[in-house]
């Protein structure tokens, strides 16, 4: 049967990324305990395409993605998988993003009730002949309360919610699990969330977060220096937003660092 896609193309344009986008399948997230948990992810999945291809082939990145699918996947297996398009393909090089919400068992302060909360996360990586790149990605929700309302109110302070966002780059081989991200960040603002809470775990967070008031960029700074600590990070990425609950807009605080010299796309 022709096959359209390989016929040579005269233009002499090499295509950076040529794939599939948006693609909603199941897929089994390794967890640090060994195990795996199923979840929906949200896939984009490309490849380089050298300038003499005049097309790729769309079904070999859903081939890739099936067979995937039924494999626990953290970093290395995104590496295995990058590796595989490339080979398929003969690309240059390949890129992937994957998107997911997952869930972390979290134990209220008093009654010590456990239900589980959810995370937005994301594995993204890419793979070319200079070696591998490896990011993940984790929001984590919060409470902040404002020390200048406490300060200056009789009574009171206005709270609310606020979400961590954090993206992380490691040491090739020396990767961190979402558990252990979550960990390091989760107790940065004035109080934790949780998805269920007794009356008396509430009293408690209210009381805890009076306790603790920060501003946004308090909470950043405190995440900032949490990251640094961490020897298997060279780099990061913040975002920290309150959904300010007596303003009509968000405040925001945002930083980015290299901790160490290494860059993207070292062999490893």
């Amino acid at each position: 049967m022709l096959d359209i896609q390989n016929t040579p193309d005269q233009r002499g344009i090499e295509i950076q990324q040529v794939g599939v986008k948006d693609v909603h399948l199941p897929v089994l997230i390794a967890t640090q305990s060994g195990s795996f948990q199923q979840v929906l992810g949200r896939i984009t999945l490309s490849a380089g395409l050298p300038q003499s291809f005049k097309g790729t082939h769309m079904s070999r990145f859903m081939e890739v993605l099936v067979e995937w699918g039924e494999k626990p996947i953290s970093g290395r297996e995104l590496k295995m998988m990058l590796s595989e398009i490339r080979t398929r393909l003969s690309a240059p090089s390949a890129q992937i993003s994957l998107i997911f919400r997952y869930f972390l068992p979290q134990q209220a302060p008093v009654s010590r009730i456990v239900s589980p909360l959810d995370y937005q996360c994301e594995f993204s990586g890419s793979s070319a002949e200079t070696g591998y790149d490896y990011r993940m990605g984790v929001e984590i929700p919060v409470l902040s309360l404002c020390p200048c309302s406490k300060a200056i109110s009789k009574y009171g302070a206005h709270n609310q919610r606020a979400m961590i966002r954090v993206w992380i780059r490691c040491h090739p081989g020396r990767y961190l699990w979402i558990e252990e991200l979550v960990g390091l960040l989760q107790n940065q603002g004035s109080s934790c969330v949780y998805p269920l809470v007794k009356r008396e775990d509430e009293k408690h967070i209210t009381e805890e977060a009076y306790e603790n008031p920060k501003f946004v960029e308090d909470i950043l700074r405190d995440c900032v220096l949490s990251l640094r600590a961490e020897k298997r990070i060279t780099w990061f990425r913040l975002e920290v937003e309150s959904f300010e609950s007596i303003h009509n807009h968000s405040a925001f605080a945002r930083h980015e660092e290299w901790t160490t010299t290494e860059r993207p796309h070292t062999k490893g």
